[in-house]
């Protein structure tokens, strides 16, 4: 047998599942909650002999042995830069697969209550950007002043005007910074160049899991990280967008993973307008693209999701929906039981709402604009209407009564609203929660990784 280990190590749950690929299946899967804590190694002793159980008592010789790891929740970073959008944007870009999520985006003048609520954020690292290479670079420089001022351990990416980049990082390494220097993420006006940057913020990704506790033991076991889970999930969808070899894909689609802390969407589609009564602003949308909202959790997140979805006023008057949310807020590992109708109808309804909300600010949108010509549009970000693959990831669609009434809040089918999302796909869910397990082993048989996460999908609508 052609055996693969696959193991992602979440902030939640360690998971892992043992593939052999000749012929590509599933042989079992398993998990076990992540000790980071105490040391990794726990954990993952915990999921492999959760495993080895599956496996009938055994468990085969491996071939491969690879992992990724979110690192106990991924990297905290937040940018600076000069202009508003252009900056907020590079970070997002920059952060793609990379392993961070962005808190928060500054710019113009870097005041002191600036620096105070950046230092409140605790970011783990800061990405400076800041003039275009010839332009201003005055503003670079500035920036960099302010930063060293702060109180904050953070790794600084210098990603600005080429010729200021020398000396802001002279004035950052001075004030006891550790900081690296990679190319301008915008060259030119018109222009992200965010490769070098998101390759420095997944190295640093990397060095923050080696000091993990209990690494070397896992080390020994697995080799190396091999990615963040953001860039295998990523890469999972861009899998199963493009298809392998003689494996065909899906086309575009849509991946929404909902989780006890966040919600993730991918889309690989082109997004760009589609008729000739349509005007993009701004810069062209990424094919492969990532959003990550911290506020729409169904755990962790869950006082947040419920806030933002109505179910509960802030200070409001004591109801069920509170108590619903305190108890999964101080219990992430509460999955209500089958005979419990109102709690997994509960879960059903802030996972609609988290899908609905999360994917709303993943897409673009469009405002009617008057002309002689007749009624035309304005399109800014990414255009989701032409997407006919919807996917779900997550265990809540494993335990929801009705997983397509989840998926189905993605959708727009009467097309009215200024948001551009689907208008009508096949719904499928992950069954196998194989998609980052998948962006891993396309490393070394991207066919083979292919056809599982194929096999693994479950239709379950069409809308």
């Amino acid at each position: 047998m052609n055996v693969a280990l696959l193991v992602d190590f979440g902030s939640t749950f360690t998971k892992v599942s043992a593939v052999d690929l000749d012929p590509p299946r599933l042989l079992a899967r398993a998990q076990a909650p992540t000790t980071y804590a105490t040391g990794l190694e726990q954990g993952l002793e915990r999921a492999l002999e959760a495993l080895r159980e599956a496996l009938g008592g055994r468990l085969p010789a491996f071939r491969h042995r690879l992992a990724c790891s979110s690192a106990g929740g991924g990297l905290r970073m937040v940018a600076v830069g000069l202009v508003p959008g252009l900056t907020a944007e590079a970070a997002r870009r920059a952060a793609l697969g990379a392993g961070a999520r962005v808190l928060a985006t500054f710019s113009g003048v870097l005041r002191p209550a600036d620096l105070d609520r950046l230092a409140e954020l605790e970011p783990d690292i800061i990405l400076l950007a800041g003039g275009t290479d010839g332009g201003n670079r005055t503003a670079l420089l500035d920036f960099a002043r302010a930063l060293a001022r702060c109180p904050t351990g953070a790794t600084v990416v210098v990603a600005g005007n080429r010729e200021a980049s020398p000396d802001a990082a002279a004035i950052l390494e001075a004030a006891g910074k550790a900081v690296r220097v990679v190319e301008n993420v915008l060259p030119r006006l018109d222009t992200l160049q965010v490769e070098p940057a998101r390759e420095a913020i997944r190295r640093v990704f990397m060095e923050r899991i080696v000091v993990a506790r209990g690494w070397k033991e896992v080390e020994s076991r697995l080799g190396s990280i091999l990615m963040p889970t953001p860039a295998a999930a990523l890469r999972g969808a861009e899998l199963l967008a493009a298809g392998a070899g003689p494996e065909e894909g899906l086309g575009d689609v849509l991946v929404v993973d909902i989780g006890g802390a966040t919600t993730d969407v991918h889309s690989v589609a082109d997004g760009l307008p589609t008729d000739g009564k349509t005007v993009l602003r701004g810069l062209p949308p990424p094919r492969s693209q990532r959003t990550v909202e911290g506020d729409l959790g169904l755990r962790h997140g869950a006082p947040s999701l419920a806030e933002a979805a109505g179910f509960i006023v802030p200070d409001g008057a004591p109801g069920p929906w509170q108590d619903r949310v305190r108890r999964r807020a101080a219990d992430p590992a509460f999955v209500p039981g089958p005979r419990e109708t109102e709690e997994r109808l509960a879960d059903q309804e802030l996972a609609r709402a988290a899908v609905r909300l999360a994917v709303e600010r993943h897409a673009g949108r469009r405002e009617a604009l008057a002309t002689p010509h007749g009624r035309r549009w304005i399109q800014r970000g990414k255009d989701l209407r032409g997407i006919r693959h919807v996917i779900g990831t997550g265990g809540i669609f494993r335990h929801a009564p009705d997983p397509a009434a989840i998926l189905a809040a993605a959708l727009d089918p009467q097309d009215e609203g200024p948001v551009l999302r689907p208008r009508q796909a096949r719904l499928w869910v992950d069954g196998e929660y194989l998609l980052s397990h998948a962006g891993l082993l396309a490393a070394v048989d991207p066919a083979a990784a292919l056809k599982l996460l194929k096999a693994g999908l479950v239709p379950v609508g069409q809308a």
